[in-house]
């Protein structure tokens, strides 16, 4: 009959548009599936006889530096959950930029038994190397870059191998009162120098200043502890150059005195202590012509 001549002409018009429809469906599920592949990481396999990159493994590369970037205004955190770990080290430095950076100990919620405040001038010439007591575990370190993006730094937290004050260190302690200071002068050719802070087990305020020259900071370190005796400070200072003076102060209370011990960690014997015309300036002193 004519209807169905009319409906066998109308399904054979409409055939290769349904041909034409469902086309693209087939040609966009490659691109999809390889969008899925970016999302949860898929790496295609290297060709024949081409080395395979890290990059392409998907892992960093193994290096003997442990180092993690943290960017300005971030914070990076190292859990350890075992109490065997009693201390760690905390090693801060940067690219030759200034270093400005919160440093917290947490021990459970909102319980942070000791925290510092740490500004170097160029954290490249005196990188930060601090001891942290993390006593009865499980303890967390929180690091937080307070500087602005164009100044990151390089953070590391260790457990092995860390710095401990030496014999000389712990016999020269003298007690700095509350609100009193001390300072320490150290001869040019002292590298670096131990700075030991402990109290009787009350708690320890203390700021520690590397100054060369009048007034000019080199290194701040700000620092609270709720026990000094269970939590004691220890932190090496980069003294490179001349004129290096390390100054503590008790910021507590009159109430809470505290012990000091600074003395020289690293000694540099092929400087010498003498004026250099055209060299280093040496307060009190003339050289010769």
């Amino acid at each position: 009959s004519i209807w169905q001549i009319l409906e066998v002409m109308v399904l054979s018009a409409l055939a290769p548009l349904s041909l034409g429809f469902h086309a693209p469906m087939t040609a966009v599920a490659p691109a999809s599936r390889a969008a899925v592949r970016m999302q949860v990481g898929y790496v295609a396999p290297t060709a024949p006889g081409v080395a395979e990159t890290p990059l392409a493994r998907g892992n960093a590369p193994l290096g003997i530096d442990s180092s993690i970037l943290v960017q300005g205004g971030s914070l990076r955190t190292w859990s350890y959950r075992s109490p065997s770990v009693e201390q760690v080290q905390v090693v801060l430095s940067t690219e030759g930029r200034p270093l400005d950076a919160d440093i917290e100990l947490w021990q459970g919620p909102d319980n942070t038994p000791c925290k510092m405040r740490v500004y170097v001038e160029n954290g490249q010439l005196r990188p930060f190397s601090a001891v942290v007591e993390t006593p009865r575990g499980p303890n967390t370190i929180a690091i937080r870059n307070i500087g602005q993006v164009e100044f990151p730094l390089a953070a590391n937290v260790v457990a092995d191998n860390v710095d401990a004050p030496s014999a000389e260190c712990l016999d020269t302690r003298m007690t700095i009162q509350g609100g009193a200071l001390r300072t320490y002068p150290f001869d040019p050719t002292v590298d670096s120098v131990q700075v030991l802070l402990k109290t009787d087990g009350r708690p320890l305020n203390a700021r520690i200043e590397l100054l060369q020259g009048p007034n000019n900071n080199k290194q701040v370190i700000e620092l609270y502890t709720e026990d000094g005796l269970d939590r004691p400070f220890f932190c090496i200072l980069e003294t490179p150059g001349s004129g290096n003076v390390v100054r503590v102060v008790n910021t507590a209370p009159v109430e809470f005195p505290m012990t000091a011990g600074v003395v020289p960690n690293s000694i540099n014997q092929q400087m010498s202590s003498d004026a250099v015309l055209g060299g280093d300036v040496v307060l009190g002193g003339d050289a010769g012509w």
